[in-house]
């Protein structure tokens, strides 16, 4: 788990653009940190998802897709995500980073870098809420919509692990004077303060 000002050591190909982004700001960004995208690849190899996800989701043919079938199976395959476990190790790491960032009690949000998608949760140590949070949005991935979108754009199921960011407080909206100040296209705001720059 990583601090903002830590992530931005990273290139954008590995915490995401926005990441950078936003380190550009810190000052005006509430308390945040990124879960970095081997943590979700950690999690689908100690649960074995990739086998699991492969079998239940083998019916399809991307080539002739049956959008039926995908409907059904997709559930099954969030299904999947939330019902793994992750091991203690990583949990234990996960509230530690959590209480470090000051986000282990209260309001809080994630959301993929440069994605507008959040789960949100009200926090209390350790943290259990917020991690049900992450899993949520993980299990987003295996969704009719976004399965739909892969097979379009890739011609396959696949997907690669990408990073999460959280945030203090709810959801950010969309603040067009913050956004003129800042000479940015999109600023999303929360009570907080600034919360995302997609």
């Amino acid at each position: 788990m990583l601090t903002l000002s830590e992530a931005v050591r990273l290139p954008p190909s590995q915490v995401g653009a926005e990441t950078h982004r936003l380190a550009e700001h810190l000052g005006r960004v509430p308390a945040a940190m990124l879960v970095p995208a081997a943590y979700e690849e950690a999690f689908y190899r100690e649960a074995n998802l990739p086998e699991q996800l492969s079998r239940l989701l083998a019916p399809l043919n991307p080539a002739r897709l049956d959008e039926d079938l995908l409907e059904t199976l997709a559930p099954r395959a969030a299904g999947l995500i939330l019902t793994s476990y992750l091991g203690d190790d990583a949990v234990q790491r996960f509230y530690r980073a959590l209480g470090n960032a000051g986000l282990s009690t209260g309001e809080l949000h994630l959301r993929r870098p440069g994605g507008r998608e959040t789960e949100a949760a009200t926090v209390l140590p350790p943290g259990t809420a917020a991690l049900h949070a992450l899993k949520r949005l993980w299990a987003r991935d295996w969704s009719f919509e976004a399965l739909l979108a892969r097979i379009d754009e890739a011609g396959s199921i696949g997907l690669e692990a990408r990073p999460t960011l959280l945030f203090a407080g709810p959801p950010g909206l969309p603040d067009t004077a913050r956004s003129a100040e800042l000479g940015v296209p999109a600023a999303l705001v929360n009570r907080e303060g600034l919360v995302g720059l997609p």
